[in-house]
Order: structure tokens, then sequence, then C-alpha cells
């Protein structure tokens, strides 16, 4: 069962992103997909301050991939690994480099929210939610979450 929303402001897109963050739970795979300027970036924000994690979200576009530690101060107790594969489609072998992010290390103890990754990750994982964000000429967005085998589809009921 995949679930649609459409989100009118980037404000929202963090809201609703805060919301996801509620379902989301440590081992946890999320690959985003969409055009450049969509707000991938902008949905992790709100996940990772649903999450309650320290720093600043950023895209990860030229660092590949940034740790985010739960920050207790903010009722967080689960991390965030946010990691970007734009910029390794061009590798003869973008799934060595996967590897060399050595992401399984941290996949058991922290969501881990991949932009660019379908194709490149979902062996990490049994389960994992596919996230397409698409923004509209008037600058909302569309996002539709996609279920990937486990118990999503059951978590992901309440966020319609």
């Amino acid at each position: 069962m995949n679930v649609t929303v459409t989100l009118p402001t980037v404000e929202e897109t963090h809201a609703f992103g805060r919301r996801l963050a509620g379902v989301l739970r440590a081992g946890d795979l999320l690959l985003l997909t969409g055009p450049l300027g969509a707000g991938k970036t902008a949905l992790t924000q709100g996940i990772g301050a649903g999450l309650g994690v320290r720093g600043e979200i950023t895209s990860p576009t030229f660092v590949i991939a940034r740790v985010h530690r739960p920050d207790p101060a903010r009722g967080g107790t689960v991390g965030l690994v946010h990691a970007d594969a734009y910029r390794l489609g061009d590798a003869a072998d973008p799934r060595a480099e996967i590897d060399d992010l050595d992401l399984d290390a941290s996949v058991d103890d922290s969501v881990t929210v991949v932009e660019w990754g379908e194709g490149l990750v979902e062996q990490l994982v049994d389960a994992h939610l596919r996230v397409r964000i698409d923004r509209r000429d008037d600058d909302s967005r569309t996002v539709e979450l996609e279920p990937v085998g486990g118990d999503w589809a059951h978590r992901l009921a309440g966020l319609g």
C-alpha cells in the first residue's frame, strides 16, 4: 500500500518529515528519489528534527555521507545517516563505492536515508522504504511512500 501526500510548502515538507520520523526506528533504510531541487534534503531535515539528532542537516552531495548522532537533550535515541549517491553514478562500479562508505556498519543502529540510492543500497536490509518526491510548477511537492517488505505498510497506515 503506497501513501501519497501533497505538501504545498517547504515548511510542510519539514513537518511531514517530522511525522515520518515518528514511525522510524533503528535499522530503517529510506531511499529518496526525485529530480534536483525536489525536496529530498528538506524532507530529511524534518526527519532529523523528528529523530532529535545533533547537527544541521544539509545536503551531503559533496561529502557523500553525514552521520548525525542522537541528541538526548532533544529527545533523540536513534542516529541518522544521511548519504547521497548522486556523484557515485559515474563510477565504473558505483556499488563498490557504496561499499566503501561502510553504510552496513551503521545501518542496524541508525535510520539511514540515501538520496539517489535506488539500485545501489537495497541489499543493506531485508525491507526498505522508497520515497519519491516530485516538485510541481507551483513549488508544492508530491511525496509517494512505497513500502518494500517488512512491516512498512502497517507503520505507514496513519501517515496518509
